[in-house]
C-alpha cells in the first residue's frame, strides 16, 4: 500500500476511534445522513457519504465501490434522524417476485433470491445470479428476517462460485481450495490497491490462465514431441529430473529446467529434481503460476502483477507472458482470445476492464 494510502488508512481509523467514544445515541434516533453516494464522484481517505441507512466513511481513494460490498467503505452505523419501522415479511411492503436465471431485469427491479434476500437490481441486466454480480445486483432490506449464515471469507476477490462460473469445464486438478492456498505464497496477489483494481487483477490472472490451458483443462503440454527440448544444459545444475522431464505444466504452463529450479527456489520447493508436482500438487501448480505472474517480466518490461496494479492495462499482461509470439500484431486472434476471457470475467467480478487491453 502507498505512503498516500496508508496515511488515508490512519486517518480513516483516527475518525472511527473518535466516533466510538462518543455517547451512543438513543435506540430511537440516528445521525443524519451524509450526501448520499455517488458512483460516479470520486472520495478520498476520510470523506463520508450514505447508502442503504448507513453513513460510511472512505478509508481510501475510490470511485464507484459500493459501500457495504467494498473494503474500502468504513461503515460509521445508521443515518436518518430515526430508527426506521422494519418492513413486514409479508404484505405488499415484500411481495416481490422470486428471482428467474436468464430473465431480464431493469434497474430498481427487486427479487426474492433462493438464499431467501431479496436484492435490487443496480444495472440492467440479462438475468446475472445476484450473489455472483455485485455490479449488478446490492442486497435490499425487507422485513426483520434473520440472514442466513454466511460462509468464512477467503479474502479472495473470486469466490467459488464465480470460479465455477468461469471454469465450467475445468479439469477436476485445478481446484478452487488449491488456488486459494496458493495465495499465501504471494499475498500482493489480487490485494493491492482498491477494490477494482484487485478484481481486475484477479480477472487478468484468470484469462491468461485459460487462455494457456483452454479453460483449465489442460494440466500439461499437450505435444509430446516437445518434451526433450526443455533441459538447457548449460546449466551447472543440468537437467537432474531427466531430458524430457520440463516441459510445459501448470496454469501457466512452466517449462524449461532453468524455470522450475526458480520458480522452486522462490517457493521453498524443489522443483527442479520433482517437476511432476506443478501436474499432482494443485496448490502448488497454482503457486508457479502465480510466481510467473507476481514475479518474471517474461518478454515485457514488467510483471504482470505490476501492469494490472500501476495502471500499464491488460495488454501489458499478454506482453509479460507471451509477448514475443503475440504482440505487435504477430498473431491477433491469439490476443484477442485474451481479451474476450478478460472482459468476460470482469463481468463476472462486477467491475469493469479499464483501458489498454492490447498489446
Amino acid at each position: 500500500m502507498s505512503r498516500k494510502r496508508i496515511m488515508a488508512a490512519l486517518a480513516a481509523m483516527a475518525v472511527a476511534g473518535v466516533l466510538a467514544v462518543v455517547a451512543p445515541m438513543s435506540s430511537a434516533s440516528a445521525a443524519a445522513c451524509a450526501t448520499p453516494w455517488s458512483s460516479g464522484a470520486v472520495y478520498t481517505g476520510g470523506a463520508t457519504a450514505s447508502h442503504n441507512g448507513h453513513n460510511w466513511s472512505a478509508k481510501w481513494w475510490t470511485q464507484n465501490e459500493t459501500p457495504g460490498t467494498a473494503d474500502v467503505w468504513a461503515d460509521q452505523g445508521t443515518c436518518g434522524g430515526t430508527t426506521p419501522t422494519p418492513t413486514p415479511t409479508s404484505g405488499p411492503g415484500c411481495a416481490y417476485p422470486n428471482w428467474v436465471a436468464g430473465r431480464a431485469y431493469v434497474t430498481g427491479d427487486i427479487v426474492k433470491y433462493t438464499d431467501g434476500r431479496f436484492y435490487r437490481a443496480e444495472h440492467d441486466n440479462p438475468g446475472y445470479d445476484p450473489v455472483i454480480s455485485t455490479w449488478y445486483w446490492e442486497p435490499y432490506t425487507c422485513g426483520p428476517t434473520t440472514p442466513p449464515t454466511t460462509p468464512p471469507s477467503t479474502g479472495f476477490v473470486v469466490s467459488e462460485a464465480q470460479f465455477g462460473q468461469m471454469f465450467p469445464s475445468r479439469n477436476s486438478f485445478y481446484t478452487y481450495n488449491g488456488l486459494v492456498a496458493a495465495l499465501s505464497a504471494y499475498p500482493a496477489f489480487a490485494k493491492t490497491g482498491s477494490d477494482t483494481v484487485r478484481r481486475q487483477e484477479a480477472a487478468a490472472f484468470l484469462a491468461n490462465v485459460s487462455h494457456e490451458t483452454g479453460g483449465l483443462v489442460y494440466v500439461v503440454e499437450q505435444n509430446t514431441a516437445n518434451y526433450p527440448h526443455y533441459c538447457d544444459a548449460s546449466q551447472p545444475y543440468g537437467c537432474p529430473a531427466g531430458q524430457a522431464a520440463y516441459y510445459g505444466r501448470g496454469p501457466i504452463q512452466l517449462s524449461w529446467n532453468f524455470n522450475y529450479k526458480a520458480a522452486g527456489d522462490a517457493l521453498g520447493i524443489n522443483l527442479l529434481n520433482n517437476p511432476n508436482l506443478v501436474q499432482t500438487d494443485p496448490a502448488v501448480a497454482w503457486k508457479t503460476g502465480i510466481w510467473y505472474w507476481m514475479t518474471q517480466n517474461g518478454p515485457g518490461t514488467m510483471t504482470a502483477h505490476n501492469a494490472m496494479v500501476n495502471g500499464a492495462g491488460f495488454g501489458e499482461t499478454i506482453r509479460s507472458i507471451n509477448g514475443a509470439l503475440e504482440c505487435n500484431g504477430r498473431n491477433p486472434a491469439q490476443v484477442q482470445s485474451r481479451i474476450n476471457a478478460y472482459q468476460r470475467f470482469v463481468q463476472i467480478l462486477g467491475t469493469t476492464p479499464g483501458g489498454d487491453l492490447s498489446c
